[in-house]
């Protein structure tokens, strides 16, 4: 996925249909950093948390039904007539008797009106681009190589670094002898930077060959005996005061009380997001102010980051942003972003930094681990009474955006969690923040993946207490939810669950996340020991759908994102250093190994829902939970890898 791609789409989709043109006749530029271009669902400028169409999705309309209403009183004043009898056309203003005047010929004038506040927007069931399947505008540039990523910028006299990073997470140099690198060709300067040590040189090529004659000697620091079993015991043991997210009824009591008690823990593990282009940023510093074109989802805070670099104020800096090869998250951070400014505040020249695969799998921030603790309860019918839920992790939001969390518990925490849809009398869910050391990210569907995991698999184990069928399990709990229950009888029916061809079976998982409602059947079979998954059925009720394709192509590579996980994804740390390194040691799925995904869209003319991360977090539960059918074997850990499933 290519994170700007959907937005590049999306956003002029929602202004062409109100100004009433093609989609072919809107341009589009990347925006500068500035709170003009502040997303009101996060509170500053970003691009995350599936929130770029439901942000824009009145803001934007009503901008081009406001350009749209000018114009037309612009025409209508030329010509003496009443604004309300004319109409447009495809970039034409139209009078009742089919006098014509193009928008550029009513610009200007419309330009000196008032802007109206009360406008009318296109009613649904006139949209024209809305809910179709318009042709992508970025795919020309996607093919002839036009679109430029951060790894295609060329300045003029530019320069390029390749970046010594620690071994150890959190680590520092503590001295080092450059005399080899110097020595080589091309080699203009070597830098220490703030994240490591950079040389900078007339090719990149040239650059990383001499960064890797360094004679370097690091300090691991505080990590530097850090590894997995020390970070597991950590949150097993982790003490202290929960925050909680949602308290219904007494479930302590419920518990207590209940004739039957089963409970469960679950463990995830630190995950790479696997960007396909590494981190990278190029920056030129001079005394007046700063560039930088960098491919980044939250513009002001690289801005902010330059310019700490630079020694500038933060109007001074420039941002550039260009198209992302894969975001997931990861550019939400912007740690790659003042070496680069450091290395051309240096040497007084446009400067390229860029990571290689190895950097970026060993100095990502991860997404963060969790162990978990679910118990259920039921009474002596066998109703369902209790359902507590304990999550345990650390926090990103307390790094990246601690007044969030000053006074509240992390809303990114405790998604998929609190939201808990089945109706049960006694609900508890509680998080206890545990940090482990080192920084960890927002990575796609955030806690979702996490909680859905855990929430979707003990609802199996549950159903299977309960001595009922998963499905049937869960429909009797969502009578009160039409959402959730309609994504999930048209997954079931789709997937024909319960009647999986021979040596095949079915395991089911729902979610709402983002204002979406999902439910997905995976259909899987064990060949040799190993878990081969066929087919994933995924019903989805995103509310107003913009454009059918995009929507079906995102759904469709979040499962394909959370399938890499679920079968591979982990990252090790020994000795504060990540053991994965490239490709090879941290998988990922490739073409022929991709199942056959189906997927189904519920008509809803609700508000649209976030469509680009919740399809990933239905992955994990519903495949574990096909495992189970398929084998007795109930599994609380990810990845399968692990299990010698995958």
């Amino acid at each position: 996925m290519l994170l700007v791609r959907d937005p590049v789409e999306l956003l002029p989709t929602l202004i062409a249909e109100e100004l009433g043109v093609d989609l072919g006749r809107i341009r589009i530029d990347f925006a500068p950093a500035g709170d003009a271009y502040k997303n009101d669902l996060l509170g500053t400028q970003i691009t995350g948390g599936s929130t770029s169409v439901r942000d824009a999705w009145l803001k934007l309309r009503r901008a081009g039904a406001q350009a749209r209403t000018m114009l037309i009183s612009a025409a209508a004043r030329e010509w003496g007539i009443r604004a309300a009898v004319c109409r447009v056309e495809n970039g034409f203003v139209v009078s009742p008797t089919g006098k014509r005047a193009s928008f550029g010929a009513c610009a200007e004038a419309a330009a000196r009106l008032p802007v109206p506040n009360d406008v009318k927007l296109t009613d649904p069931g006139n949209f024209r681009l809305i809910g179709t399947s318009v042709r992508r505008l970025d795919t020309p540039l996607k093919v002839d190589g036009s679109a430029r990523y951060g790894i295609d910028v060329r300045l003029p006299e530019m320069l390029y670094a390749a970046l010594a990073q620690p071994p150890a997470l959190g680590g520092k140099a503590a001295s080092f002898d450059d005399s080899k690198a110097r020595a080589l060709p091309g080699v203009k300067a070597v830098v220490q930077t703030s994240s490591g040590i950079a040389v900078v040189a007339t090719s990149w090529w040239q650059a990383l060959k001499a960064r890797d004659v360094l004679a370097i000697k690091w300090d691991d620091g505080a990590n530097g005996a850090l590894n997995d079993g020390v970070i597991l015991r950590g949150l097993e043991r982790a003490t202290g005061t929960a925050q909680s997210a949602r308290r219904d009824g007494d479930a302590d009591a419920a518990i207590k009380s209940a004739a039957r008690v089963v409970k469960a823990e679950y463990q995830l593990p630190l995950l790479a997001h696997a960007t396909l282009e590494p981190q990278n940023c190029t920056a030129d510093v001079r005394a007046e102010g700063c560039d930088i074109y960098v491919p980044t989802q939250i513009q002001q805070v690289a801005q902010q980051a330059a310019a700490s670099a630079a020694g500038l104020k933060p109007e001074q800096v420039r941002v550039h942003t260009t198209f992302l090869g894969g975001g997931f998250g990861r550019r939400l951070d912007v740690d790659f972003v003042p070496a680069a400014v450091e290395a051309s505040k240096a040497v007084g020249k446009p400067v390229k930094l860029l990571w290689t695969r190895e950097d970026d799998t060993t100095h990502d921030v991860y997404r963060p681990p969790a162990f978990d603790t679910a118990i259920g309860a039921f009474d002596k019918s066998g109703k369902l009474i209790a359902w507590k839920l304990r999550l345990v992790g650390p926090s990103v939001t307390a790094r990246l955006f601690p007044a969030v969390v000053a006074k509240s518990i992390d809303p990114f925490a405790i998604e998929a969690a609190a939201n808990y849809p089945y109706d049960v009398p006694n609900v508890s869910v509680e998080y206890l923040r545990h940090e482990i050391g080192i920084n960890v990210g927002y990575m796609r569907s955030v806690s979702h993946a996490l909680n859905c995991f855990v929430a979707e698999s003990f609802m199996d184990e549950l159903a299977a207490s309960a001595r009922r069928d998963a499905v049937e399990f869960r429909r009797a709990l969502l009578s009160k939810q039409p959402r959730y229950l309609k994504a999930l009888e048209l997954a079931a029916q789709e997937a024909r669950y319960g009647a999986a061809p021979k040596g095949r079976f079915h395991g089911v998982a729902v979610m709402s996340g983002y204002d979406t409602y999902m439910a997905q059947v995976a259909e899987i079979s064990l060949e040799n020991g190993k878990v081969r998954v066929h087919r994933i059925v995924c019903a989805v009720d995103c509310g107003q759908v913009v454009n059918r394709d995009i929507v079906v192509a995102q759904v469709e590579s979040g499962i394909i994102f959370g399938l890499s996980s679920t079968l591979w994804g982990e990252i090790n740390i020994q000795r504060g250093r990540v053991q994965q390194t490239n490709f090879d040691t941290y998988r990922v799925l490739r073409i022929n190994e991709i199942p056959r995904i189906d997927v189904l869209l519920l008509d809803n003319r609700a508000p649209p829902g976030g469509i680009g991360e919740p399809s990933t977090a239905l992955v994990a539960p519903a495949v574990c939970n096909a495992i189970h059918a398929a084998s007795g074997r109930r599994l609380r850990s990810l990845p399968l890898a692990r299990h010698k499933l995958a």
